[in-house]
């Protein structure tokens, strides 16, 4: 597969509705805001999401969640010495293998840090026990490299202050056995009632190059995003409470660009309702560039 040959540029408008879309865990997992009351979800649960979307798709994830291990490896280390131990002393080598292996490392790059490890041996007495030691235990190089990713994904923001709404929840069964029930445990749980959100990315042609990020993968890309939502569902999240409303796709003429990935993203605006509705009465505006028509799912 050979990189893409022109720059893209995309956008994605989802709706909130009764669901906490980024918890913060710096304040009680209450949901992601601003200091203007916008609602936030972090660049890096939305890489989350795509990342689960493309393992669903059947292809090949680095960074896996723990509970959407298939591969039996128990840490990023162990998924990695898999395919990219004997690469350890050549970098270019190691970095080609990662790309070609990993479509999330083709499109966000990646740090493979890892410390050396240790050089004890399991102690016995038996030399054949000894020589069929396996190499990863008697001391791997230390690997240290960086890979910089050609698709870069802001972090989605409201249109308008969101408002939240917190419950209180308790557990009123035993965790443990005992003859006597045990007293019930209180718990919040918060939602942002509803909120439109805007997401922005572009893919660079330059660094995609480098990882070998292709047409095939922007594709890939794309159709994640159309279904960001799906099979993500959570208590937090339950089905049919997030929503992707549209993807707009800009492909420009040329490697560099027609325009900056800033005046692509401007002329797209989500305009809120003038009234204190709930929010649902917003308008898409797409401003007309010469020469550079999006693509809309």
């Amino acid at each position: 597969m050979t990189s893409i040959k022109n720059k893209i540029d995309f956008a994605v408008i989802f709706t909130v509705d009764n669901a906490n879309p980024n918890g913060d865990p710096l304040n009680g997992n209450r949901p992601r805001t601003t200091m203007d009351g916008l609602g936030e979800i972090s660049d890096v649960c939305l890489k989350r999401k795509i990342r689960n979307r493309l393992q669903d798709m059947g292809k090949e994830i680095f960074v896996k969640s723990d509970d959407r291990c298939d591969d039996g490896a128990k840490s990023l280390r162990s998924r990695a010495d898999k395919v990219l131990k004997k690469y350890s002393k050549d970098q270019d080598k190691f970095v080609e293998a990662a790309c070609k292996e990993w479509i999330d490392v083709r499109a966000f790059g990646q740090l493979f840090a890892f410390k050396k490890k240790s050089n004890k041996t399991p102690a016995s007495t038996n030399l054949k026990d000894q020589e069929n030691v396996d190499e990863s235990m008697t001391g791997a190089d230390a690997v240290s490299v960086g890979i910089r990713g050609p698709v870069s994904i802001r972090s989605a923001f409201s249109i308008m202050p969101v408002n939240i709404s917190s419950i209180q929840i308790t557990k009123s069964v035993n965790s443990e056995d005992s003859d006597k029930k045990g007293s019930d445990t209180m718990g919040m749980k918060y939602r942002v009632d509803y909120g439109v959100y805007v997401m922005y990315g572009s893919i660079n042609t330059q660094l995609a190059v480098k990882t070998g990020f292709s047409d095939e993968d922007a594709d890939d890309l794309k159709k994640a995003l159309c279904t960001l939502f799906t099979n993500d569902s959570s208590s937090a999240r339950p089905d049919g409470s997030m929503d992707v409303v549209k993807v707009y796709w800009w492909k420009h003429n040329c490697p560099n660009g027609q325009y900056s990935s800033a005046k692509v993203h401007n002329s797209l605006k989500v305009i809120a309702p003038e009234s204190n509705g709930n929010g649902k009465d917003y308008k898409i505006v797409l401003t007309d560039l010469d020469n550079l028509k999006p693509e809309i799912y």
